[in-house]
């Protein structure tokens, strides 16, 4: 619903604004402002997003949390896209998420209302946004997923023959 009423409002917006600064300052001097915002914008972002992607390799090479730099260079990405589509209240939000500090502002917001899970495996730390998941049997242990198969004690093999690349009694001697 909140998607649809922001689709809903955001032209509306742009459209009224377009007509009011329309109204004092002219047709040619309003389309050169949205053209000049838009360029001013795309030059901003690619900067800004240059800072963000070496802020993202160096967390990496730190092995510190990605979280905040990824999450820096998407709201870059959407100032971006906020920047090119033509009016004035977009290009507001959009060089809003291009100053850093209301970028780490909207991430605090955002990191708040998110719940991330972490777990290690293989020495590497994995994070997964959302709910832990539930164990389906609801035994409180740990699922397992697998497959298996009964061997002969005897033979060692199971209801197949054995691939060659085993030791044993039934390996063929070539």
């Amino acid at each position: 619903m909140y998607l649809f009423l922001a689709f809903l409002a955001v032209p509306i917006i742009e459209i009224a604004l377009f007509i009011q600064v329309g109204g004092v300052i002219g047709l040619w001097p309003t389309l050169a402002i949205v053209i000049f915002t838009a360029v001013l914008g795309s030059w901003l972002m690619r900067s800004q997003g240059r800072l963000a992607m070496g802020q993202l390799r160096n967390s990496f090479q730190r092995l510190d949390d990605p979280t905040e730099p990824l999450a820096h260079g998407a709201m870059i990405l959407v100032a971006g896209v906020l920047l090119l589509t033509p009016g004035f209240f977009t290009d507001t939000m959009g060089f809003a998420l291009l100053i850093p500090p209301v970028r780490r502002a909207v991430f605090r917001y955002l990191r708040a209302r998110v719940t991330v899970a972490q777990f290690e495996m293989g020495g590497a730390t994995m994070y997964r946004a959302g709910p832990a998941p539930r164990d389906p049997f609801g035994q409180g242990g740990e699922v397992i997923d697998g497959d298996f198969s009964e061997l002969d004690p005897e033979t060692g093999s199971g209801n197949r023959p054995p691939s060659g690349w085993v030791e044993g009694p039934n390996r063929r001697q070539g």
